[in-house]
């Protein structure tokens, strides 16, 4: 189901109104700039833990098609589909009230596309004035391209772990790249200073930031796959240390949710062994970061950073416990996903702001 071509247009000029608004804000004032990079940034972490709310409350496919819903502009014009499929199929996938969820979701994502292409084009515009490249708000934006085919596969693929876990990282590395343009701007220096550091403790502190997003993919597989449950139990998983599981289909990457590589129902087991990876990964990245911070707790122009990054690292293991010990709830499920993103942008802004230095 197709959108009309008055409604396909009336998205059209939305998303026109904002890029010129954007632009003209903008023109030459390199602090508006930087504003609207801050408020992107925002609104991007926003829609990470929204698009975690959809699909953690089960409204992925509210409107099972894209963009529109039900080949409308707002699920409003589309109630009478709605209500049909929800007769045929109750308790199901669809309603009215996940439509709106998936549809505001959606929403936000334009808003957010169409400030990053305002962004890219003031960039580009002031490129020699501000004698700053206008690479990365290019990619930025070739990025959020990118993530808005993502978004239309994982509706039209029906939620295809492999498509719905690219999804989530291609919001993850959207949120980097804007901490990264922004921590490039002139008015951040007064709270992104450098931190003069050895080179040993910069080498280590990439390798912390990949350690994170690593587990950042490995969470993304359980929550796609639904294995958050998995284990029911905590330190031990189905009351042992090494539980019976099934890795073979576990990771098998290209398949339809919920089904093994052979059409076969996925496997308790299989679900067992991406939710025991998890937590396996859950120490590497506790061991790996916690140690990069107490490193970086010695050179004292680092001490807050190494501060916060404690603090979020100590709060996402406790979401992640909660989660397991309460049979996650959805807040407690969301805020998992909000975390780790401002935890990524936490790593990766002290990893941009780590210099050459003795500490």
């Amino acid at each position: 189901m197709n959108m009309s071509g008055l409604e396909r247009g009336i998205v059209g000029l939305i998303t026109l109104a904002v890029i010129v608004a954007v632009v003209l804000w903008i023109r030459h004032d390199r602090q508006r700039y930087s504003r609207t990079i801050a408020a992107t940034t925002i609104l991007t972490f926003v829609l990470i833990v929204l698009g975690a709310f959809v699909r953690l409350s089960d409204a992925g496919l509210g409107c099972p098609d894209w963009p529109g819903c039900y080949g409308n502009l707002t699920p409003a014009h589309s109630a009478e589909e709605i209500r049909a499929a929800e007769a045929t199929q109750p308790g199901g996938p669809v309603s009215l009230a996940k439509a709106w969820k998936e549809m505001i979701h959606r929403y936000l994502a334009m808003i957010v596309g169409s400030l990053i292409a305002g962004i890219m084009f003031s960039a580009w515009y002031n490129r020699v004035r501000w004698q700053q490249s206008a690479l990365l708000p290019a990619v930025i934006a070739a990025a959020v391209i990118f993530q808005a085919a993502l978004g239309a596969w994982t509706v039209t693929m029906l939620l295809k772990p492999a498509i719905v876990t690219s999804h989530l990282l291609g919001g993850v590395t959207i949120l980097g790249l804007l901490v990264w343009l922004l921590q490039r701007q002139p008015s951040s220096a007064k709270w992104s200073g450098s931190i003069m550091a050895p080179s040993a403790i910069r080498f280590w502190g990439w390798v912390a930031l990949m350690v994170l997003f690593g587990q950042i993919v490995l969470g993304g597989w359980v929550s796609t796959n639904y294995a958050a449950l998995a284990c029911a139990d905590f330190p031990t998983c189905h009351s042992s240390w090494l539980p019976q599981m099934d890795f073979a289909n576990a990771f098998h990457v290209i398949r339809p949710l919920g089904v093994g590589p052979n059409g076969e129902l996925l496997t308790i087991e299989a679900l067992r062994a991406i939710h025991w990876t998890h937590r396996v990964g859950a120490l590497v990245t506790v061991l790996v970061v916690g140690a990069f911070a107490l490193r970086l707790l010695k050179i004292e122009s680092g001490r807050k950073a190494a501060k916060m990054l404690i603090a979020l690292l100590g709060l996402q293991v406790l979401l992640g416990v909660s989660n397991v010990w309460f049979s996650l709830p959805l807040l407690l499920a969301v805020a998992h996903n909000g975390v780790a993103a401002l935890l990524f942008a936490w790593m990766l802004l002290i990893d941009l702001r780590l210099a050459r230095g003795h500490g």
